[in-house]
């Protein structure tokens, strides 16, 4: 499939992954894993990561390189729109155009929440569910956000959850920093980002008419969400300038946008804390926290990716779990999910770096929890290591011993 001009965050380029030496083959052997190492390998539609096969996330990597093809449109694309967004920084510094600024960053709020608390937590992980009217809200923020359809950005949110540090995932960090922060757009897709990711589950996402109506009218409706309603709201509203209320409204709030999100992608999978599983790349960023409304608690995410906290704790700086707990009390939000207390401890005893003890205090500047299990608990920590990565709750790898452990708040039959 072609790369399109309109895509994920920003433009949907068929995104290639390298060799860890940057396309130099690999001669060497891999050294032996560790024995809690979580590795992905397809086995007819189950990834299963168990028995000799532990290996296989260091030996995807020693198999033949694979050329990259940059898509160089792209490439200009983003050049251009850099370009634009320093000149719009100059023109909110020089002409002190704060009114426009603040619009912009209103914007870059509304639109991350259609990301996190829509594309992210509602449809690529279905950690919630969400009533008509608040579906309709969250595409529509989400269009203002401008990172491609919610269909495409679940899609491939789930393939990486699934395969994460893998060939099959689609914005590695073992590729480096660069290329998971934004390098995945400007060259195709490997091979096994398409391969695996045909056996991830879309069904819920082509069932719902709310993505079907985005997906289909995607390309009409973002140049008008995301570019034209942003400039010309100020210019009717206060006589701003036009061309530097697109410049600012416009070009430098997406670019903030994107690069907000993209910190998930990069910083929140290289410098923090493991406290819930050493083995794997995601880690617990304050910073990205701040900067993303509350998705840089990424190690928690990636082991319980169906909580709807997308972390452990819901307290400030994460923004988006008091909007979602306020949607709630309106009935707008439903079935929330969230992991038990037992299942966080067992884990972080099975697999964490050491660090969670102090994980609240550091955090939050609270005294940490009581650490310790009781002899109850501690007796059922022994369950088998777990042999998958799961995108989202309708996973169907989930173990039943952790789907009748999970909490679901305001939970409706309907």
């Amino acid at each position: 499939m072609a790369p399109n001009v309109v895509g994920s965050t920003f433009i949907l380029a068929e995104t290639a992954l390298t060799d860890t030496n940057n396309n130099n083959k690999i001669t060497s052997s891999p050294s032996t894993p560790s024995s809690d190492l979580l590795t992905p390998t397809v086995n007819s539609k189950r990834c299963d990561l168990s028995g000799d096969e532990v290996s296989t996330r260091d030996k995807d990597h020693l198999k033949k390189p694979y050329k990259v093809e940059i898509v160089w449109r792209n490439v200009i694309a983003f050049i251009i729109l850099h370009t634009g967004a320093f000149y719009g920084l100059y023109l909110a510094l020089a002409e002190l155009a704060i009114l426009e600024f603040l619009f912009g960053y209103s914007l870059i709020f509304i639109g991350g929440i259609g990301i996190t608390g829509g594309a992210h937590r509602l449809w690529a992980h279905r950690s919630y569910k969400a009533k008509l009217p608040l579906r309709i809200m969250l595409m529509l923020f989400d269009t203002l956000a401008f990172q491609d359809s919610i269909y495409v950005w679940a899609r491939d949110h789930r393939v990486h959850h699934k395969f994460t540090d893998t060939n099959a995932d689609p914005y590695s960090s073992r590729r480096g920093f660069f290329f998971s922060h934004m390098g995945w757009l400007m060259c195709r897709k490997h091979p096994d980002v398409v391969e695996k990711g045909k056996l991830i589950d879309l069904s819920d996402l082509e069932a719902d008419p709310v993505i079907r109506f985005q997906r289909k009218y995607f390309a009409m409706l973002m140049p008008l969400v995301c570019f034209v309603l942003p400039a010309i709201i100020p210019y009717l509203a206060w006589g701003a300038p036009l061309m530097r209320s697109f410049f600012i409204c416009s070009v430098l709030r997406y670019t903030i946008s994107l690069h907000g999100t993209w910190t998930v992608n990069s910083i929140a999978h290289m410098y923090g804390t493991k406290p819930y599983d050493k083995n794997i790349s995601p880690v617990e960023s304050k910073l990205v926290s701040y900067v993303a409304l509350g998705e840089g608690w990424h190690n928690y995410h990636h082991i319980f990716p169906w909580d709807y906290k997308a972390a452990e704790l819901g307290r400030f700086p994460n923004v988006t779990v008091h909007i979602l707990n306020l949607l709630a009390k309106i009935g707008q939000a439903y079935d929330m999910k969230t992991v038990s207390r037992e299942m966080i401890l067992r884990r972080t005893k099975r697999t964490g770096d050491g660090s969670y003890p102090f994980l609240l205090k550091d955090l939050n500047n609270n005294e940490p929890e009581p650490a310790d299990v009781s002899a109850d608990m501690l007796s059922r920590l022994d369950h088998e290591k777990e042999k998958v990565f799961i995108w989202g709750w309708d996973d169907k790898d989930i173990s039943e011993d952790d789907r009748n452990l999970v909490h679901i708040l305001d939970k409706k039959d309907m």
